[in-house]
């Protein structure tokens, strides 16, 4: 779906609530454009939604204004190219995710999940997921695999918010409801997930496989699900072998190379470092006076209230005990 509106970049010594991490830029067409413009999408005190870049070189400062994780609101769509992101009332605790209980009953995205069941949807939303939709199967650093669906605008992006370490489309569809049913058969025949927890994804990192590796592994479990598709009685799709190009920005994550966990918890206290690479909403920090890498999952901070600032992260008392 596109984004919402946005405002002018965060203010310094202001608090914001943290909405994620995500990718809307215009999707990498090569190695020389990389694409995916990723940022912290953040709400000031008035409502505004305001981005702060997490391109190579960013620094991210803040302090952890509140650790009762926020509702972030919920999702009206008004048709295929328009939707609103209606901000929590209330400012409510998050009691079901990232929602308080009312919002979540609101969200309209929600019904995606049971729409190519018979389930009701409205009409914005369904005129959405009348468009086309792909079909990927996508592989993360430590080998974990799934099956996931992306709208035609959103094709890239979705997995470069994903965090894919290597990913093929495998499919075609001419609708969400079309995908969906595709995505199911494979999880009921194949085996594949549909959901890989991000704290899986992070400690992958710290030690990822070789490319090739994954590679290898990827090509394996699409070839399989293009097979099955090959013989699937269901209409209205293409079988597709199309590779996804990764974000040039994620390669040191994926790459060989030491790194340790990031030490401190995200939701206390205050944290500083620089940015050297993203994938999905995992980074790769420097702090200072160290040449340590660390990996720090940004994701744990959705819901959180914080406050950016000239801040920096402690680095370990006793740094050999990384090593």
């Amino acid at each position: 779906m596109p984004a919402p509106a946005v405002s002018q970049g965060p203010v310094t010594g202001t608090r914001y609530l943290v909405h994620g991490v995500f990718w809307d830029g215009q999707p990498a067409s090569g190695p020389e454009y990389d694409g995916g413009a990723p940022a912290m999408r953040l709400q000031s005190p008035d409502g505004d939604i305001r981005q702060l870049s997490l391109h190579p070189g960013a620094r991210l400062g803040f302090q952890v204004a509140d650790p009762v994780r926020s509702c972030l609101g919920h999702i009206r769509v008004h048709s295929l190219a328009r939707r609103d992101h209606v901000l929590c009332p209330a400012g409510a605790p998050a009691a079901r995710g990232k929602q308080c209980e009312r919002c979540f009953m609101l969200d309209e995205s929600r019904l995606i999940h049971d729409f190519h069941r018979g389930g009701r949807v409205t009409p914005g939303l369904r005129d959405y997921l009348m468009q086309e939709h792909w079909l990927y199967v996508a592989t993360f650093a430590g080998g974990s695999t799934k099956v996931g669906t992306a709208s035609g605008p959103r094709k890239w992006n979705r997995l470069a918010e994903q965090g894919a370490a290597v990913a093929r489309y495998v499919a075609h569809a001419q609708d969400g409801r079309v995908v969906r049913i595709l995505e199911d058969l494979v999880t009921a025949e194949i085996g594949l997930t549909q959901q890989i927890r991000s704290s899986a994804k992070a400690e992958a990192l710290l030690l990822p496989l070789p490319a090739a590796e994954l590679d290898a592994t990827n090509a394996r479990r699409a070839g399989e699900v293009r097979s099955l598709l090959d013989r699937a009685a269901v209409e209205g799709f293409t079988v597709v072998d199309e590779p996804w190009l990764r974000p040039a920005q994620s390669e040191p994550l994926h790459g060989a190379g030491a790194r340790h966990a990031y030490p401190h918890p995200l939701g206390s206290g205050r944290h500083g470092f620089n940015v050297a690479a993203l994938t999905g909403s995992i980074a790769l920090a420097g702090l200072d006076n160290t040449d340590a890498m660390f990996v720090v999952s940004l994701g744990q901070l959705s819901g959180t209230s914080i406050t950016l600032g000239d801040y920096s992260s402690d680095v370990p008392a006793v740094q050999e005990a990384l090593f």
